[in-house]
Protein backbone atom coordinates (compact mmCIF):
# COMPACT_ATOMS: atom_id res chain seq x y z
CA UNK A 1 0.00 0.00 0.00
CA UNK A 2 1.48 3.39 -0.93
CA UNK A 3 2.53 5.69 1.88
CA UNK A 4 0.51 8.77 2.75
CA UNK A 5 1.50 12.41 2.82
CA UNK A 6 3.00 13.56 6.12
CA UNK A 7 3.68 10.00 7.30
CA UNK A 8 7.19 9.88 5.80
CA UNK A 9 10.14 11.61 7.42
CA UNK A 10 13.84 11.92 6.67
CA UNK A 11 15.87 11.07 9.76
CA UNK A 12 18.45 13.44 11.24
CA UNK A 13 21.85 12.07 10.17
CA UNK A 14 25.24 13.65 10.81
CA UNK A 15 26.92 14.82 7.57
CA UNK A 16 23.91 13.65 5.54
CA UNK A 17 20.63 15.40 6.38
CA UNK A 18 21.71 18.74 4.93
CA UNK A 19 20.20 20.97 2.26
CA UNK A 20 21.86 19.14 -0.65
CA UNK A 21 20.38 15.74 0.24
CA UNK A 22 16.99 17.28 0.98
CA UNK A 23 17.00 18.98 -2.42
CA UNK A 24 17.93 15.70 -4.10
CA UNK A 25 15.09 13.80 -2.41
CA UNK A 26 12.65 16.64 -3.03
CA UNK A 27 13.41 16.46 -6.74
CA UNK A 28 11.96 12.95 -6.81
CA UNK A 29 9.23 13.41 -4.23
CA UNK A 30 7.93 16.97 -4.26
CA UNK A 31 5.97 18.28 -1.27
CA UNK A 32 4.51 15.98 1.34
CA UNK A 33 7.35 14.53 3.41
CA UNK A 34 9.01 15.97 6.52
CA UNK A 35 12.75 16.59 6.63
CA UNK A 36 14.91 16.63 9.76
CA UNK A 37 18.23 18.45 9.84
CA UNK A 38 21.54 17.14 11.04
CA UNK A 39 21.70 17.38 14.82
CA UNK A 40 22.56 20.93 15.83
CA UNK A 41 24.58 21.46 18.99
CA UNK A 42 22.69 23.85 21.26
CA UNK A 43 25.91 25.18 22.88
CA UNK A 44 27.49 25.56 19.42
CA UNK A 45 24.48 27.45 18.10
CA UNK A 46 24.54 29.83 21.05
CA UNK A 47 28.23 30.63 20.62
CA UNK A 48 27.68 31.51 16.95
CA UNK A 49 30.10 29.15 15.22
CA UNK A 50 31.24 29.86 11.65
CA UNK A 51 29.11 27.10 10.09
CA UNK A 52 25.85 27.64 11.94
CA UNK A 53 24.14 29.32 8.98
CA UNK A 54 24.58 26.13 6.96
CA UNK A 55 22.94 24.06 9.68
CA UNK A 56 20.08 26.56 9.86
CA UNK A 57 19.37 26.47 6.10
CA UNK A 58 15.76 25.25 6.01
CA UNK A 59 15.39 24.75 2.25
CA UNK A 60 13.88 23.52 0.06
CA UNK A 61 10.65 23.29 2.11
CA UNK A 62 10.92 25.29 5.36
CA UNK A 63 7.39 24.44 6.47
CA UNK A 64 8.24 20.75 6.23
CA UNK A 65 11.55 21.05 8.09
CA UNK A 66 12.28 20.09 11.70
CA UNK A 67 15.48 21.26 13.37
CA UNK A 68 17.06 18.66 15.62
CA UNK A 69 18.76 20.02 18.72
CA UNK A 70 21.36 18.28 20.85
CA UNK A 71 22.40 19.47 24.28
CA UNK A 72 23.12 18.41 27.85
CA UNK A 73 20.88 20.73 29.84
CA UNK A 74 17.60 22.60 29.79
CA UNK A 75 19.13 26.07 29.79
CA UNK A 76 21.16 25.58 26.60
CA UNK A 77 18.34 23.83 24.76
CA UNK A 78 15.72 26.43 25.64
CA UNK A 79 17.96 29.33 24.62
CA UNK A 80 18.78 27.55 21.34
CA UNK A 81 15.08 26.86 20.75
CA UNK A 82 14.34 30.57 21.11
CA UNK A 83 16.82 31.26 18.29
CA UNK A 84 15.35 28.50 16.11
CA UNK A 85 11.83 29.74 16.76
CA UNK A 86 12.71 32.81 14.67
CA UNK A 87 13.46 30.63 11.65
CA UNK A 88 10.74 29.41 9.31
CA UNK A 89 10.23 25.74 10.10
CA UNK A 90 7.72 23.11 11.17
CA UNK A 91 9.28 22.46 14.55
CA UNK A 92 12.10 21.43 16.84
CA UNK A 93 13.16 17.90 17.74
CA UNK A 94 15.25 17.05 20.80
CA UNK A 95 17.88 14.34 20.41
CA UNK A 96 17.31 11.95 23.30
CA UNK A 97 18.50 8.86 21.49
CA UNK A 98 22.10 9.25 20.32
CA UNK A 99 24.30 6.75 22.16
CA UNK A 100 27.69 7.69 20.70
CA UNK A 101 30.23 7.95 23.57
CA UNK A 102 31.30 11.46 22.51
CA UNK A 103 27.67 12.56 22.91
CA UNK A 104 26.71 10.69 26.07
CA UNK A 105 29.86 11.84 27.91
CA UNK A 106 28.46 15.38 27.80
CA UNK A 107 25.10 14.31 29.23
CA UNK A 108 23.37 14.65 25.86
CA UNK A 109 21.50 12.20 23.66
CA UNK A 110 20.16 9.07 25.34
CA UNK A 111 21.40 10.30 28.73
CA UNK A 112 18.18 12.35 28.90
CA UNK A 113 16.28 9.08 29.28
CA UNK A 114 17.93 8.48 32.65
CA UNK A 115 15.88 11.26 34.26
CA UNK A 116 12.18 11.33 33.26
CA UNK A 117 11.42 14.38 35.41
CA UNK A 118 14.26 16.37 33.82
CA UNK A 119 13.07 15.39 30.33
CA UNK A 120 9.47 16.40 31.11
CA UNK A 121 10.73 19.66 32.58
CA UNK A 122 12.64 20.39 29.39
CA UNK A 123 9.51 19.89 27.29
CA UNK A 124 7.52 22.14 29.61
CA UNK A 125 10.18 24.85 29.32
CA UNK A 126 10.29 24.53 25.53
CA UNK A 127 6.50 24.76 25.32
CA UNK A 128 6.72 28.20 26.93
CA UNK A 129 9.05 29.61 24.26
CA UNK A 130 7.65 28.18 21.02
CA UNK A 131 4.28 27.38 19.50
CA UNK A 132 5.89 25.18 16.86
CA UNK A 133 5.86 21.41 16.93
CA UNK A 134 8.06 19.93 19.65
CA UNK A 135 9.19 16.33 19.29
CA UNK A 136 11.81 14.02 20.72
CA UNK A 137 13.75 11.13 19.18
CA UNK A 138 14.42 8.39 21.73
CA UNK A 139 15.55 4.79 22.09
CA UNK A 140 14.03 1.93 24.08
CA UNK A 141 15.97 3.10 27.10
CA UNK A 142 19.43 3.85 28.45
CA UNK A 143 19.63 0.55 30.35
CA UNK A 144 17.99 -2.83 29.74
CA UNK A 145 15.71 -4.78 32.00
CA UNK A 146 15.99 -8.56 32.36
CA UNK A 147 13.56 -11.40 31.82
CA UNK A 148 13.27 -14.61 33.82
CA UNK A 149 16.22 -16.05 31.90
CA UNK A 150 18.34 -13.00 32.84
CA UNK A 151 18.38 -11.93 29.18
CA UNK A 152 18.61 -8.20 28.53
CA UNK A 153 15.29 -6.80 27.32
CA UNK A 154 13.73 -3.35 27.02
CA UNK A 155 11.78 -2.10 30.04
CA UNK A 156 8.46 -1.25 28.41
CA UNK A 157 6.88 0.11 31.58
CA UNK A 158 9.76 2.54 32.11
CA UNK A 159 9.58 3.59 28.45
CA UNK A 160 5.86 4.31 28.71
CA UNK A 161 6.32 6.33 31.92
CA UNK A 162 9.10 8.36 30.32
CA UNK A 163 7.00 9.15 27.25
CA UNK A 164 3.82 9.89 29.17
CA UNK A 165 5.68 12.44 31.27
CA UNK A 166 6.80 14.33 28.17
CA UNK A 167 3.36 13.99 26.59
CA UNK A 168 1.76 15.56 29.66
CA UNK A 169 4.31 18.39 29.51
CA UNK A 170 3.28 19.33 25.97
CA UNK A 171 5.27 17.14 23.57
CA UNK A 172 3.64 16.82 20.14
CA UNK A 173 5.34 13.70 18.78
CA UNK A 174 7.83 10.98 19.70
CA UNK A 175 10.10 9.08 17.33
CA UNK A 176 11.18 5.71 18.67
CA UNK A 177 14.31 4.01 17.38
CA UNK A 178 13.52 0.63 18.94
CA UNK A 179 16.94 -0.41 20.13
CA UNK A 180 18.56 -0.07 23.56
CA UNK A 181 21.35 2.45 23.96
CA UNK A 182 24.02 -0.24 24.08
CA UNK A 183 22.81 -2.07 20.98
CA UNK A 184 23.53 0.56 18.32
CA UNK A 185 22.97 -1.43 15.09
CA UNK A 186 24.02 -4.81 16.49
CA UNK A 187 20.55 -6.34 16.51
CA UNK A 188 17.27 -5.86 14.69
CA UNK A 189 15.02 -2.94 15.49
CA UNK A 190 12.13 -4.12 17.69
CA UNK A 191 9.16 -2.65 15.83
CA UNK A 192 6.75 -4.37 18.19
CA UNK A 193 7.69 -1.72 20.75
CA UNK A 194 6.69 1.04 18.32
CA UNK A 195 3.24 -0.55 18.07
CA UNK A 196 3.05 -1.02 21.86
CA UNK A 197 3.92 2.62 22.50
CA UNK A 198 1.37 3.83 19.95
CA UNK A 199 -1.35 2.09 21.97
CA UNK A 200 -0.30 3.86 25.17
CA UNK A 201 0.07 7.47 24.00
CA UNK A 202 -2.33 10.06 22.60
CA UNK A 203 0.37 11.81 20.55
CA UNK A 204 1.78 10.30 17.31
CA UNK A 205 4.61 7.79 17.63
CA UNK A 206 6.94 7.58 14.63
CA UNK A 207 8.91 4.40 14.04
CA UNK A 208 12.51 4.39 12.85
CA UNK A 209 15.02 1.65 12.13
CA UNK A 210 15.97 -1.18 9.74
CA UNK A 211 13.82 -0.06 6.80
CA UNK A 212 15.59 -1.66 3.86
CA UNK A 213 13.36 -0.87 0.87
CA UNK A 214 10.69 1.45 -0.48
CA UNK A 215 8.22 -1.43 -0.24
CA UNK A 216 8.88 -1.80 3.48
CA UNK A 217 8.72 1.97 3.88
CA UNK A 218 5.23 2.01 2.37
CA UNK A 219 4.12 -0.95 4.47
CA UNK A 220 5.32 0.67 7.69
CA UNK A 221 3.75 4.00 6.72
CA UNK A 222 0.36 2.33 6.32
CA UNK A 223 0.40 1.66 10.09
CA UNK A 224 1.65 5.08 11.23
CA UNK A 225 4.35 7.73 10.77
CA UNK A 226 7.74 6.40 9.68
CA UNK A 227 11.22 7.92 9.70
CA UNK A 228 13.98 6.59 7.45
CA UNK A 229 17.61 7.59 7.02
CA UNK A 230 20.21 5.48 5.25
CA UNK A 231 17.65 4.06 2.80
CA UNK A 232 17.05 7.60 1.47
CA UNK A 233 20.78 8.13 0.97
CA UNK A 234 21.11 4.87 -0.93
CA UNK A 235 17.81 5.42 -2.77
CA UNK A 236 16.87 9.12 -2.87
CA UNK A 237 13.78 8.10 -4.85
CA UNK A 238 12.47 5.79 -2.06
CA UNK A 239 9.93 8.29 -0.70
CA UNK A 240 8.57 8.81 -4.20
CA UNK A 241 8.29 5.07 -4.71
CA UNK A 242 6.55 4.61 -1.36
CA UNK A 243 4.09 7.40 -2.10
CA UNK A 244 3.19 6.15 -5.58
CA UNK A 245 3.54 2.41 -5.12
CA UNK A 246 5.84 2.24 -8.16
CA UNK A 247 8.43 -0.22 -6.88
CA UNK A 248 9.42 -2.29 -9.92
CA UNK A 249 11.62 0.35 -11.51
CA UNK A 250 12.27 2.49 -8.47
CA UNK A 251 14.00 0.22 -5.98
CA UNK A 252 17.76 0.03 -5.70
CA UNK A 253 18.28 -3.39 -7.28
CA UNK A 254 16.45 -2.65 -10.52
CA UNK A 255 17.40 1.02 -10.66
CA UNK A 256 21.09 0.26 -10.23
CA UNK A 257 21.52 -3.14 -11.84
CA UNK A 258 19.05 -3.18 -14.71
CA UNK A 259 20.66 -3.33 -18.15
CA UNK A 260 18.30 -0.62 -19.39
CA UNK A 261 20.49 2.29 -20.53
CA UNK A 262 17.94 4.84 -19.41
CA UNK A 263 17.96 3.56 -15.85
CA UNK A 264 21.75 3.55 -15.82
CA UNK A 265 21.76 7.11 -17.05
CA UNK A 266 19.37 8.16 -14.29
CA UNK A 267 21.55 6.49 -11.69
CA UNK A 268 24.64 8.31 -12.97
CA UNK A 269 22.82 11.63 -13.24
CA UNK A 270 21.49 11.38 -9.68
CA UNK A 271 25.03 11.05 -8.33
CA UNK A 272 26.17 14.02 -10.40
CA UNK A 273 23.12 16.01 -9.28
CA UNK A 274 24.07 15.42 -5.65
CA UNK A 275 27.58 16.75 -6.24
CA UNK A 276 26.13 19.84 -7.92
CA UNK A 277 23.77 20.46 -4.99
CA UNK A 278 26.55 19.85 -2.48
CA UNK A 279 28.73 22.52 -4.10
CA UNK A 280 25.79 24.93 -4.13
CA UNK A 281 24.43 24.46 -0.63
CA UNK A 282 27.35 23.46 1.59
CA UNK A 283 30.57 25.31 2.47
CA UNK A 284 33.82 24.10 0.88
CA UNK A 285 35.02 22.81 4.25
CA UNK A 286 32.17 20.27 4.21
CA UNK A 287 32.39 19.10 0.60
CA UNK A 288 34.65 16.08 0.92
CA UNK A 289 33.20 14.68 4.14
CA UNK A 290 29.63 15.00 2.89
CA UNK A 291 30.43 13.58 -0.55
CA UNK A 292 32.29 10.59 0.88
CA UNK A 293 29.49 9.90 3.35
CA UNK A 294 26.83 10.06 0.62
CA UNK A 295 28.64 7.74 -1.78
CA UNK A 296 29.36 5.30 1.04
CA UNK A 297 25.68 4.35 0.73
CA UNK A 298 24.78 5.41 -2.80
CA UNK A 299 27.46 3.16 -4.32
CA UNK A 300 25.43 0.16 -3.13
CA UNK A 301 23.39 0.64 -6.31
CA UNK A 302 26.24 -0.51 -8.55
CA UNK A 303 28.51 -3.52 -8.94
CA UNK A 304 32.08 -3.24 -7.64
CA UNK A 305 30.72 -0.85 -5.01
CA UNK A 306 33.61 -1.19 -2.55
CA UNK A 307 36.19 -0.58 -5.26
CA UNK A 308 34.32 2.53 -6.38
CA UNK A 309 33.99 3.81 -2.80
CA UNK A 310 37.72 3.43 -2.29
CA UNK A 311 38.48 5.40 -5.45
CA UNK A 312 36.08 8.16 -4.39
CA UNK A 313 37.62 8.34 -0.92
CA UNK A 314 41.08 8.91 -2.41
CA UNK A 315 39.93 12.03 -4.24
CA UNK A 316 40.55 15.43 -2.65
CA UNK A 317 38.11 17.57 -4.66
CA UNK A 318 34.50 17.36 -5.81
CA UNK A 319 35.77 17.59 -9.37
CA UNK A 320 37.87 14.49 -8.80
CA UNK A 321 34.93 12.61 -7.32
CA UNK A 322 32.78 13.64 -10.28
CA UNK A 323 35.41 12.32 -12.68
CA UNK A 324 35.67 8.99 -10.85
CA UNK A 325 31.88 8.62 -10.87
CA UNK A 326 31.59 9.35 -14.60
CA UNK A 327 34.54 7.10 -15.45
CA UNK A 328 32.87 4.21 -13.66
CA UNK A 329 29.90 4.30 -16.04
CA UNK A 330 32.17 4.64 -19.07
CA UNK A 331 34.37 1.72 -18.02
CA UNK A 332 31.64 -0.66 -16.82
CA UNK A 333 28.89 -0.46 -19.43
CA UNK A 334 27.07 -3.44 -17.96
CA UNK A 335 27.12 -1.85 -14.49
Amino acid sequence: MPGSLHTLMLAPMAELSHRALRELIHGFTGPGVVYHTEMISAPGLLTGGPFEKWYLDSGPCPRQLVYQLLGPDTDHLVKAAILLDREESLGIDINMGCSAPAITRTGSGVRWMEDPDKAAGLVEALRKVTKKQISAKIRLGPKPGRNQKSEKIPNLEALIRFCRGMEAAGLDMITLHPRLAEEKFKRRARWEYVEALRKELRIPVTGNGDIASAEELARRAAAGPVMSGRLLVREPWAFAAALTGRFVKENASSFGAAPDDQLRKRLEETGLRFLELLARYQPPEFHLSRARRFFRYYCDNVTWAEHLRNKINREETLTGIERVWQDYFKETPGN
